[in-house]
C-alpha cells in the first residue's frame, strides 16, 4: 500500500491499517465422487433432512457430494458458531463461500453518493469482515454498493464507488481476501447502482486489484441482461464467484428457463475451481423438495 492510501485509511478508520411428487423428488442416490463443480448450499436448504442444527446440515451437504457451503449471514452468527462451522468444514474438506461483508443500503444512496461518513462506515465493516473471513477460512465476501443517488450523474457516482472500493481493496489485499461485487436485477431490487455485468467489469478494471472482482449471479443476470454465456466469457478475467437460481421462481436448476447444463459445462471448460453458491429456494416443500434439489444438480452436472 502506498503512503497516500495508508495515510487516508489511517485518518478515516483510526487503524494502522406441491400435490404430486415428481420423479426428480425421489430419494437421491449417494454420490461416490461428488460433483464436477463446487456447488454451495446454504443453511436451511436441507433442514427437513438434516434437522435445524447448522453443523448437521453441513454434514448432510458433504454426505451428498457438495464440496462447498455459503452463508450470507455468517457475519451475524456467534463467534462460537463460526468456529464450529469452520471446524466441520475443515474436517469434511469443504470450501467456504461468500458471506455479506457490510450493511447494504437498499433504499438510499450508499457508496454511490460519495458521502464520507458512509464510506468510513463501509470501510469499518470491511475491516470487521476480515476477522470473520479468517475465522471461517473464507476467501470471498459480497459487496453491493447500494442505491443510486438520483441527484448525481452516473459518472460521478461511479467515481465515488471506485474510490471506496480502492480503499477497501487496500485493506483486503494483505490478507489475500476478495470482495465480489454483485449486480442485482431491476425487478427484485429496483433503483440500485450496480445492475449489469459490463458495469461491474468496468469498475473492477478501474479498481485494478485482485481483491475486487465480480460475483456473477446467473439468476439476476438472466433477468437483467440475458446473453449469459457470452457475458460470462467477456467478464471472465474479473469473475471470482458465481451464484445460482433459475428463472422464473428463483429455485433449483431445471425448474425454469435457464440451460444450466450448458452454462456449467462452459464454466467447467474454463478451468473454474471456485464456488458456485446455491442462492435459491426449493421448488417443493419438505424432504421431497430437498431431494429434488440434490437430483437437479446431479442432472445439470452430468458433463
Amino acid at each position: 500500500m502506498n503512503r497516500r492510501k495508508f495515510t487516508l485509511l489511517s485518518s478515516l478508520l483510526g487503524i494502522g491499517l406441491a400435490t404430486k411428487i415428481p420423479s426428480y423428488a425421489k430419494s437421491p442416490k449417494k454420490l461416490t465422487k461428488g460433483f464436477n463443480l463446487n456447488y454451495a448450499p446454504h443453511i436451511g436448504m436441507f433442514k427437513h433432512s438434516a434437522g435445524e442444527n447448522p453443523i448437521d446440515q453441513i454434514n448432510f451437504m458433504a454426505d451428498n457430494g457438495f464440496s462447498a457451503f455459503e452463508d450470507n449471514g455468517m457475519k451475524n452468527r456467534s463467534i462460537s458458531m463460526q468456529n464450529k462451522i469452520a471446524e466441520v468444514m475443515i474436517k469434511r474438506n469443504m470450501k467456504m463461500g461468500v458471506f455479506v461483508a457490510h450493511e447494504i443500503a437498499w433504499k438510499k444512496p450508499n457508496l454511490a453518493s460519495g458521502d464520507l461518513n458512509m464510506r468510513i462506515a463501509f470501510l469499518k465493516q470491511i475491516k470487521k469482515s476480515i476477522e470473520v473471513a479468517k475465522r471461517v477460512n473464507a476467501k470471498w465476501m459480497t459487496v453491493v454498493p447500494g442505491h443510486l443517488d438520483l441527484r448525481k450523474k452516473l459518472s460521478y457516482q461511479t467515481a465515488n464507488v471506485i474510490e471506496s472500493l480502492k480503499l477497501a481493496s487496500d485493506l483486503l489485499e494483505p490478507h489475500g481476501l476478495i470482495m465480489v461485487l454483485e449486480p442485482l436485477n431491476f425487478r427484485d431490487h429496483p433503483g440500485l447502482f450496480l445492475t449489469e455485468s459490463p458495469q461491474a467489469y468496468e469498475i473492477c478494471k478501474a479498481v485494478n486489484s485482485e481483491s475486487c472482482k465480480i460475483l456473477f449471479d446467473i439468476y439476476h443476470q438472466q433477468i437483467q441482461e440475458g446473453n449469459l454465456i457470452p457475458n460470462i466469457e467477456k467478464c471472465w478475467e474479473e469473475i471470482a464467484y458465481f451464484q445460482i437460481g433459475d428463472n422464473p421462481g428463483r429455485n433449483e436448476p431445471t425448474t425454469g428457463e435457464i440451460n444450466f447444463s450448458n452454462i456449467f459445462k462452459f464454466i467447467s471448460s474454463k478451468g473454474y475451481d471456485g464456488v458456485l453458491g446455491m442462492e435459491h429456494g426449493n421448488s417443493l416443500e419438505g424432504i421431497q423438495g430437498e431431494n429434488a434439489v440434490i437430483n437437479a444438480y446431479k442432472n445439470v452436472d452430468s458433463f
